[in-house]
C-alpha cells in the first residue's frame, strides 16, 4: 500500500514478476477490497499463485517510526513482516515508509546474534557492471566494529547473488592513503586487515560508479552512504536532462539526435535506476527489501526479484553462520 504510487504499481508489477516467475508465490498485503479492485482481470490465471491479507492500516509515508509502531499494529507493512516472522512468508518488500519499515522490521525479526545494527545495502552501477554499497542510510553514527560487521554481512550477501567465491572489499575514505581518514576508518580498516574478508584496502568515491580497480563491495556508515547515493541519483537526472534539452533546441541537435538514438538509449538502458531498485535490510532474521518510494512498474519488479534471488541463495542463513564463525574466529585469536 506505501510508496508514491501504491497499488497502481505494487500489484501490475506483481502481475510481472508472477508471469515471468512461474514458482513464484506472492501474498499482497493491504486493503482486500483496493487490491481487488486494482487486480481486475489480470490474475485470473494465477489465483493458486495469490493470496491477499487484508490490513486495516496503513503507515503515511511522512510517519514517525515510533508512531507507527505503536499505533499501526494492523498495517499492511507490519503484517507483512510479521507473516516473515512466523514462517508464511520468506520475504517482505515494501516502497513504504522506510524508517518505519526498518524500525518494525527490527522490533519484530530481531537481530542475527552478533550484529548490533541493520544496515542497507544496494547496487550502484559502475564501468565495471554494479557495486554492492552498504550502509545507505540506516545508521548515521557508526563505530569501526559496525563497520566491520556490515563488511562481513555484506561479503556474504556479495558472495551469494553474485556467485563470487571471494568479493574484493573496499573501505569508503577521503583518499587511499593509509595515513588519510577519520579515526573510525582507520580503525575498521585494521580490523578488516586481520578478517578473513578479501580487503583490498581504502576506495574514494569514484569507486561507486568508476573506479580505477573493480571493487565488488564498498563499506561506509549510513551518512556517507546516503549522501553519496542521493548525490549519484541527482546527476544522473542532471544528465538525462541535460542531454535531453541540447538535443531538442533546434532541428539540427534534433537530427543529431536521432542519428544517436541507438547510442543514447544503450547508455540510458546502462543506467536506468529502475534496473537497480531494491536495498536488502542486513543484520535481521529475516528478509525485508525496501523499493524506492518513487518507483514505477519495473522498478518494483526489480526488488520483487531481488527478494526472490536472496530467497533462492538462502542468504540469511548463511550470514548468520559467517557472523558466527567471525565472532568464533575473534574469539580464539
Amino acid at each position: 500500500m506505501g510508496g508514491d504510487h501504491g497499488p497502481q504499481v505494487t500489484i501490475p508489477a506483481s502481475l510481472d514478476c508472477l508471469k515471468s516467475n512461474p514458482d513464484l508465490k506472492l501474498i499482497l498485503v493491504g486493503d482486500e477490497a483496493v487490491i481487488r479492485r486494482q487486480m481486475a482481470e489480470g490474475f485470473a490465471d494465477y489465483q493458486d499463485r495469490v493470496t491477499i491479507q487484508h490490513a486495516s492500516q496503513c503507515v503515511d509515508m511522512d510517519e514517525s517510526p515510533s508512531k507507527a509502531l505503536k499505533n499501526k499494529k494492523d498495517s499492511s507493512m507490519r503484517v507483512a513482516i510479521n507473516m516473515v516472522h512466523n514462517g508464511r512468508a520468506d520475504a517482505c518488500v515494501s516502497a513504504g515508509n522506510t524508517g518505519a519499515l526498518m524500525a518494525t522490521a527490527r522490533f519484530v525479526l530481531k537481530m542475527i546474534p552478533g550484529i548490533d545494527r541493520p544496515a542497507i545495502i544496494s547496487t550502484l552501477p559502475s564501468i565495471h557492471g554494479h557495486t554492492h554499497v552498504l550502509d545507505l542510510g540506516a545508521n548515521v553514527d557508526c563505530t569501526a566494529e559496525h563497520l566491520f560487521q556490515f563488511a562481513v554481512m555484506g561479503n556474504e550477501l556479495v558472495k551469494a547473488v553474485e556467485s563470487i567465491n571471494s568479493p574484493k572489499v573496499g573501505l569508503l575514505n577521503i583518499g587511499e592513503e593509509d595515513m588519510k581518514g577519520n579515526e573510525q576508518v582507520k580503525s575498521a580498516a585494521k580490523l578488516l586487515e586481520n578478517s578473513p574478508l578479501n580487503y583490498i584496502g581504502y576506495v574514494e568515491g569514484d569507486s561507486l560508479n568508476a573506479g580505477h580497480a573493480k571493487v565488488d563491495l564498498i563499506v561506509t556508515d549510513g551518512f556517507v552512504g546516503n549522501v553519496a547515493l542521493k548525490s549519484i541519483e541527482g546527476a544522473a537526472k542532471m544528465i538525462g536532462t541535460t542531454l535531453k534539452e541540447a538535443f531538442g533546441k533546434n532541428y539540427l541537435t534534433k537530427l543529431v539526435g536521432l542519428v544517436a538514438y541507438p547510442v543514447l538509449k544503450s547508455f540510458k538502458q546502462r543506467i536506468d535506476p529502475r534496473l537497480y531498485n531494491g536495498a536488502s535490510f542486513l543484520g535481521l532474521r529475516g528478509l525485508v527489501i525496501k523499493s524506492h518510494g518513487g518507483a514505477d512498474v519495473l522498478a518494483f519488479k526489480t526488488a520483487i526479484q531481488l527478494a526472490v534471488c536472496e530467497v533462492n541463495q538462502d542468504v540469511i542463513r548463511k550470514i548468520s553462520e559467517q557472523v558466527e564463525k567471525t565472532l568464533t574466529l575473534r574469539e580464539n585469536a
